[in-house]
């Protein structure tokens, strides 16, 4: 009966064996189907909407995320108000621009993810000698060079695809680009002031290159609108730009002062003004030995090494604060400050 028992087990494991994904050594061997292989990777198969498991989350554990940085939604709603209202000006119709989002990516990454034909502006943040990009969609090239144009309203843009973008539609796109980059420097101004100044235009991927592939950086995303017409413009900011002012992007609100009380200030200020100090004129200091010291009684003399017209120190604790000369008024002992004595700095051991 035994014999019989086993056979079935000797068949299982033959067909186990030659089967990748079993484990080695002596344990138990299980296989994992592909399901099992792309949770323990990562790939849930939701179009990376849903949570990364796995090796995946180790790989990107090193990418920071912009929720971390509170400022940046205060600054692009400000920038999309801005915007708002130089693209009317710019273009005499009605604009409409929404946020789509804020994420974080890597440049590799979302380098590789641009839509083609685009136009990539490379920008440069003086004040923090570092670099973006700016990325204009086809269908907003279009639309833009339509209207400036004199497009007739209401009617989309007729797009040629395929060719390379013309010395006429290059300089009009610049032109909003200029505008998209001076009101991103005023809604960055509360915060820090830096000037955002258009370095270049590229229409291949290959020489937008502003980072490594690896680092990351806060991807923005706006939709502009003008009646039909529609497109988007994408701004990619590496987080090492951004390293100057990270300080300031981490408050969770404009001016956070980070426990400074306005109030508190002043009122600690004033009391600390009606604090007694006690005040020690040292007449003189000499060194002498204990024996001398025991030895001493009512009516033995103590000689100093300071004479009547010598400058003593006045002492608040162990603390030196002034040089003073001593006197008589009404009778009484006194003191006339004459200098003031510098701090002596403590040195780190």
């Amino acid at each position: 009966m035994s014999d019989v028992e086993n056979k079935p087990q000797a068949a299982e494991a033959t067909k186990t064996a030659p089967k990748a994904g079993t484990t080695a050594g002596g344990g138990d061997g299980r296989i994992l189907d592909q399901t099992e292989i792309d949770s323990l990777l990562g790939f849930d198969g939701d179009d990376g909407k849903g949570s990364r498991t796995g090796i995946m989350e180790l790989i990107n554990s090193a990418l920071v995320n912009y929720e971390r940085l509170p400022m940046l939604d205060i600054v692009f709603d400000r920038l999309v108000r801005l915007l708002s209202t130089s693209l009317r000006n710019l273009t005499s119709d009605n604009v409409e621009i929404s946020l789509d989002h804020i994420s974080s990516v890597r440049f590799g990454d979302y380098l590789n993810s641009i839509p083609l034909p685009a136009m990539l502006s490379i920008f440069t943040a003086e004040e923090w000698d570092d670099h973006g990009l700016m990325v204009i969609d086809s269908a907003l090239i279009y639309a833009i060079v339509d209207v400036l144009l004199g497009g007739r309203r209401g009617s989309s843009a007729l797009r040629v695809e395929g060719r390379p973008y013309t010395t006429i539609e290059t300089k009009l796109i610049e032109r909003m680009v200029h505008v998209i980059l001076n009101d991103m420097s005023s809604a960055f101004d509360p915060i820090s002031p830096v000037s955002f100044r258009l370095d270049r235009i590229e229409t291949n991927p290959r020489f937008a290159t502003i980072t490594q592939s690896g680092n990351a950086g806060v991807l923005v995303r706006l939709r502009i609108d003008m009646g039909d017409r529609s497109g988007r413009v994408e701004i990619m900011i590496p987080y090492a730009t951004l390293e100057p002012i990270r300080h300031l992007l981490q408050q969770m609100f404009m001016g956070e002062k980070f426990g400074r009380d306005a109030i508190w200030e002043p009122h600690l200020t004033s009391e600390l003004y009606l604090t007694d100090v006690h005040l020690s004129a040292i007449l003189g200091e000499t060194t002498v030995s204990l024996n001398d010291l025991i030895n001493w009684q009512p009516g033995s003399v103590v000689m100093l090494n300071t004479r009547p017209r010598d400058l003593i120190e006045m002492r608040v604790g162990n603390t030196a604060m002034f040089m003073a000369k001593i006197g008589q008024k009404q009778d009484q002992i006194a003191v006339s400050i004459e200098e003031y004595i510098e701090p002596v700095p403590v040195e780190e051991t």
